[in-house]
């Protein structure tokens, strides 16, 4: 956001907490002169936000502008929810075939074990393991601030007013789909998941190579114009945010907002749990060298806080890992791949999400409950990492998937660039991490480069004409 519109920002909440505490320090400003200070600086905002014309600032300006229509004019805010509704409907109509194309295609075209070897089992044992422990995390963390409890946000009349309960059996038999076409309509993702795996391995396994390459071309195509599709329909979450916050302060008060705050900081202890007792470790365990493996990644670290993008950290981030000794085959592979399937910060950032879902909405989950959800979310976070905003749209089909209610899903857009940026950080150190990991795992770190990259000379990354 500009320098000009943060500005603008600050002095809207300002007015807005003067608003609300104005009584207890004894102010008594009149209150049509608060309301009409807001609306100034409210109007500030949308002002410069029509300049820059960033859709980042535009979700951040209409929560406000939700929360203050919803503060000034509840009867009419209630009608607004009606812009979330379709909003909702809107992302929940691209879930299915987007995790279907990403899934085939991302596992498709990695799959091949001659080419892979062991460097692709190994990288895939990791991912999974590095990430279930951010969910656990996740998990941990939100379940001990209790962030969402208090919100009081309620659940649509036309949603379940409690979370799924299922037996170990039903919760087996439940991942598994007997008709596809009914999981797509009734949007059990997990189903789709499932059958996403089995026809992505069932393509791997088709031969000759001509038999499966349009199948494969076919996908690869569908989860392009997905990703366009959800770019398009993004454009509408302003007006969806806009709803659901005018809807939940006119309904539940202004209260909401600590609950969002409490929340941001959650995310950023937990993520630096994270760093600090599961990655540091495993940095130890294979004997890397901490300060030089923190110089060589905290550039593109820097990079994706700043612009909460992990593809604008991807070449930095490959560079300097061939420069800190990992071979460029391992770094071509492991790291993208790891773009995909080693999302550290957005999986625990998902389970921490889920939960405050439930908890904002007055729901209890049990441990059975919660075991699941990790389930699921080890399965639907994987894929989409191109999609834009793509944590909604897990949060959604998670949320389809164990019960939970989906209106307070929105409100997270509000704050999402504030998250975005900690867990993108965190998601780009992980795949550097994993890069050095799996290079020491193969007895291919280059100790040499290591040793002249801490002496202060920039080693030249192997080229095919350099060989």
């Amino acid at each position: 956001m500009r320098r000009s519109t943060t500005i603008w920002i600050l002095l809207w909440i300002m007015v807005a907490l003067l608003a609300a505490g104005s009584d207890s320090f004894g102010l008594h400003i009149p209150r049509t002169v608060l309301t009409t200070t807001r609306w100034v600086a409210l109007a500030g905002l949308v002002f410069f936000a029509a300049l820059g014309r960033s859709l980042i600032t535009w979700i951040f300006v209409s929560m406000l502008v939700g929360a203050e229509i919803g503060y000034d004019f509840p009867r009419f805010a209630l009608d607004l929810r009606l812009l979330a509704q379709i909003f909702l409907r809107l992302i929940e109509v691209i879930i299915a075939p987007l995790v279907f194309s990403t899934l085939v295609s991302g596992i498709a075209a990695h799959s091949d074990l001659k080419e892979v070897g062991r460097i692709g089992i190994k990288a895939i044992v990791y991912f999974e393991l590095v990430t279930t422990f951010a969910l656990f995390i996740g998990l941990a963390a939100i379940n001990l601030s209790q962030a969402g409890v208090g919100a009081r946000i309620p659940a649509s009349p036309t949603e379940s007013s409690r979370p799924q309960k299922l037996s170990a059996g039903d919760a087996v038999l439940n991942a598994f789909p007997e008709n596809i076409a009914k999981s797509v309509a009734e949007n059990h993702v997990l189903q789709v998941v499932v059958f996403s795996l089995l026809f992505a391995i069932a393509l791997v396994m088709v031969r000759p190579e001509e038999k499966r390459r349009p199948i494969l071309a076919l996908v690869e195509s569908l989860a392009q114009v997905m990703f366009k599709f959800t770019d398009i329909i993004m454009w509408f979450a302003p007006l969806g945010v806009l709803g659901a916050m005018a809807y939940t302060v006119s309904s539940s008060g202004i209260g909401v907002f600590g609950n969002l705050a409490k929340l941001l900081l959650t995310l950023y202890l937990a993520l630096a749990v994270f760093m600090l007792f599961v990655l540091v470790p495993i940095a130890v365990w294979a004997r890397l060298p901490l300060h030089r493996l923190v110089r060589a990644m905290a550039e593109p670290a820097s990079i994706a806080f700043a612009t909460a993008s992990s593809e604008a950290a991807l070449p930095r981030a490959m560079e300097k890992m061939e420069e800190f000794g990992v071979p460029r085959p391992i770094v071509a592979f492991v790291m993208p791949t790891g773009y995909s399937f080693n999302l550290d910060g957005s999986t625990l950032y998902l389970s921490l999400a889920a939960i405050f879902v439930a908890q904002a909405s007055g729901l209890h989950l049990g441990l059975r409950s919660q075991l699941y959800l990790v389930l699921v979310l080890m399965l639907t976070s994987k894929g989409v990492a191109g999609v834009s905003r793509a944590a909604i749209v897990i949060l959604l089909a998670t949320a389809a998937t164990i019960g939970l209610p989906t209106g307070p899903i929105l409100l997270l857009l509000g704050i999402d660039q504030f998250m975005d940026m900690g867990r993108t950080a965190t998601n780009v150190i992980g795949n550097c991490l994993a890069t050095a990991v799996i290079a020491r795992w193969e007895g291919q770190l280059n100790d040499h480069a290591l040793m002249s990259a801490g002496s202060g000379s920039k080693v030249r990354p192997e080229t095919p004409t350099s060989r």
